[in-house]
């Protein structure tokens, strides 16, 4: 039966069956015998994998109701500009030219750009074969099983909330610093018993991700809608920042172009690697595409490598307007229109930079709902965050769950505690995202050789540590070339390995171009940025995963399960359907 033939009910039913309708939660009998079998759960639970006929068609039975298919190439295109162009690239690029890179922060956007690029292609490829909501979490789910799937799924949706309640915090302090510069503290309510950094409550950060969120819940066309408007705006308003730099743009300000050397460059494009983060948000919209085959590859990869060349323009516009000695960290672009004699102009970078924001929190708050469903789907989650509004069409249990949390966060943390607890887990997903790419065409389960098996698991590995290799070689301040060449040649020969096996699958519609050479400079690439983070980051990722993983050991493996080994007969007759 079809999700839109199921028997209409209550959307807001709230009940124990509704929560945990699994036998092993029935009553507290059957959940003892479920922790007493908790080994052989978990082992059956690490070597299973997801099909795609379960992800695309008898997981959406648990949301009652279908969402939409509403958007177009043209969509998913200015959801991606409106999710990735927000204030960072006003913030980061005058700290990096000054500090790092100078005029060569050029190099450093388009090398971000083209490893970004590397992790489009693999997410466009997935999204085109399995348009389902979980994106990443359905991908991994299918090629690399639960657990892998689970474990990232739930640290990106927390690094989600916390970002969504850090450009909650930006925002308010933007708009504060537009009516009082002196103090963009004076909207917040100070707290004198609270802890510091806990002590500036911020109602006004609460109410915008309410309304962002808010309009996220009302519709997926509308809010496409709202963002495509507000960003043909910023787009005209990138265009006059371009414009004018260049019209005042002077050679001489480029010179030298390499202050730092190498060495400033590839430090910079870590940093400015971030300001391309957000179109996995937009990969969670295959659901709701209407042509998935042709307008996720046109939306996905028209979109990074227009926001490319934006970025590099911008970069070069800046560093040409104002020698990089003479750029203000702080207010890079304000400052540079100032010293022009266009004071009005900074006015303008801060419209840019709240719209921004604004729309990085509306394309956020879409893809954090559907992250959420396709979860609440599998029921490593309760199922009840997996329905679907039969008027609305979008999953507002899963986003209001997500709003909340967000909330709570922005009102009491300040953005220094936010900030340091960063996530390591946007770059390991793209990694684990290429090395499902790579299993996906060269690897099959009981029909790959074991020649082949073993040739390919100990080829993937060769390529994942000589990236791990070159990472070391950099961190530890080595600059000789003699030691990244011998790395470049093992990864090489890694690559090649692969690249010599038969190939068991083919993309039906669109791939990834020079298999296995581009996912494997993916993994390179996306290691080399993970080494450029500091060690909170990673503790931080340790101490989440364990208590992800306590909760997966105490209800996920028991409920995805007992969901797992429901009626045989009947699982085959639904995806039969």
């Amino acid at each position: 039966m079809d999700v839109q033939d199921s028997p209409r009910k209550s959307y807001w039913r709230c009940s124990k069956q509704d929560f945990f309708p699994e036998p092993s939660f029935k009553d507290l009998s059957s959940y003892r015998t479920a922790l007493f079998q908790i080994c052989p759960r978990l082992k059956d639970r690490l070597l299973s994998r997801s099909t795609e006929t379960h992800e695309l068609v008898t997981l959406r039975r648990e949301s009652e109701n279908p969402m939409q298919k509403c958007l177009t190439w043209w969509d998913l295109m200015w959801m991606s500009f409106g999710s990735v162009v927000g204030s960072g690239i006003f913030v980061i690029t005058g700290q990096e030219a000054r500090y790092n890179a100078g005029p060569a922060i050029v190099l450093s956007y388009a090398l971000s750009g083209f490893s970004a690029l590397l992790s489009v292609f693999c997410y466009t490829e997935f999204a085109v074969e399995i348009p389902a909501a979980g994106g990443s979490f359905s991908y991994l789910r299918v090629e690399l099983g639960d657990f892998i799937a689970y474990l990232a799924a739930g640290n990106i949706l927390l690094e989600a909330v916390i970002g969504a309640a850090g450009l909650g915090r930006s925002w308010s302090s933007y708009f504060a610093s537009m009516i009082n510069s002196k103090n963009p503290d004076f909207l917040r309510i100070k707290i004198d018993s609270f802890a510091d950094g806990f002590n500036l409550l911020d109602p006004l950060a609460v109410v915008v991700l309410l309304v962002a969120n808010s309009i996220a819940m009302s519709g997926t066309k509308r809010t496409s809608f709202l963002n495509w408007i507000a960003s043909i705006a910023t787009a005209f308003i990138i265009a006059f920042i371009i414009v004018v730099g260049f019209i005042h743009f002077k050679s001489s300000n480029l010179v030298p172009y390499f202050p730092e050397g190498a060495e400033g460059v590839f430090v910079s494009a870590a940093v400015v690697y971030w300001a391309y983060t957000g179109f996995d948000m937009v990969a969670t919209m295959a659901e709701e595409t209407k042509n998935p085959s042709k307008d996720i590859p046109i939306g996905l990869v028209g979109s990074m490598s227009i926001i490319t060349v934006v970025y590099c323009l911008m970069a070069l516009a800046l560093t040409g307007m104002v020698k990089y000695t003479e750029i203000d960290p702080n207010a890079a672009y304000s400052v540079a229109f100032a010293q022009i004699g266009m004071n009005w102009a900074s006015y303008l970078v801060s419209i840019c930079a709240l719209k921004g924001m604004t729309t990085s929190l509306m394309v956020g708050s879409l893809g954090q709902g559907r992250y959420t469903t396709q979860i609440a789907r599998s029921h490593m989650i309760p199922p009840w965050f997996a329905r679907v509004h039969p008027k609305t069409g979008t999953p507002i249990n899963a986003t209001l769950l997500t709003t909340i949390l967000s909330a709570i966060v922005a009102f009491f943390s300040s953005l220094d505690v936010l900030s340091s607890v960063f996530s390591i887990c946007t770059l390991l997903i793209f990694m684990l995202l290429a090395v499902a790419l790579l299993v996906r065409r060269y690897y099959v389960k009981d029909v790959t050789s074991k020649n082949d098996s073993v040739t390919f698991f100990v080829s993937l590995f060769t390529i994942v540590g000589s990236s791990i290799g070159v990472t070391a070689l950099w961190n530890s301040g080595v600059r000789g070339w003699i030691g990244y060449v011998v790395a470049s040649v093992i990864w090489c020969s890694g690559t090649l390995g692969i690249s010599l096996l038969h190939k068991h699958r083919v993309p039906k519609v669109w791939g990834v171009p020079l298999v296995p050479w581009l996912p494997s400079l993916s993994i390179a690439m996306n290691v080399f940025l993970l080494g450029s983070l500091d060690y909170k980051a990673f503790l931080r990722f340790i101490i989440c995963s364990a208590v992800m993983i306590l909760y997966y050991l105490m209800v996920g493996v028991h409920a995805t399960y007992d969901v797992a080994h429901q009626n045989p007969k009947e699982t085959e007759a639904e995806e039969g359907r």
